[in-house]
């Protein structure tokens, strides 16, 4: 699986405003400085998670539009990327195959379905705390979890 550059710095400008002191409103700029990420590149993505109901737009820069808890990282990625999983740019369930390659759709309908199961079941206050639930944290303690192949 492969996670964009925009969904990274959208999640990571996310957690930032999460971890913001009295859930204040902080400056593109500040956010920027903070995770290292281009400034325009984070105006744009700013600009869409506003356009997704995630984060508000204010005087004084940005601030999330519901409480951390309540917004996952799934929310994050499909406000600024679209779907979770997608085949080509198509949805698995749209997908047809015939022959031996029939038996791939199963294989992508589950790889979405735990795909899901993982980034909505993790919130953005989960992260901004570093207390990601047990079952998705002791996904990390796999033989080979942290080995590329």
């Amino acid at each position: 699986m492969r996670i964009s550059a925009r969904a990274d710095y959208a999640i990571r400008a996310a957690l930032q405003l999460a971890a913001s002191p009295d859930d204040g409103p902080l400056k593109a700029e500040a956010i920027a400085d903070a995770q290292d990420i281009p400034h325009k590149f984070l105006e744009s993505i700013l600009n869409d998670m506003r356009r997704g109901g995630l984060v508000l737009s204010q005087r004084g820069g940005y601030r999330l539009a519901k409480p951390a808890e309540s917004i996952s990282i799934a929310d994050v990625i499909r406000t600024v990327e679209g779907p979770l999983v997608s085949v080509r740019g198509v949805r698995p369930p749209d997908l047809s195959y015939t022959g031996p390659a029939e038996s791939l759709l199963p294989l992508w309908i589950a790889l979405r379905s735990n795909v899901r199961e993982i980034l909505e079941g993790v919130s953005l206050a989960d992260v901004a705390s570093a207390q990601l639930p047990a079952d998705v944290f002791a996904l990390t303690n796999a033989p080979g979890a942290w080995v590329n192949p």
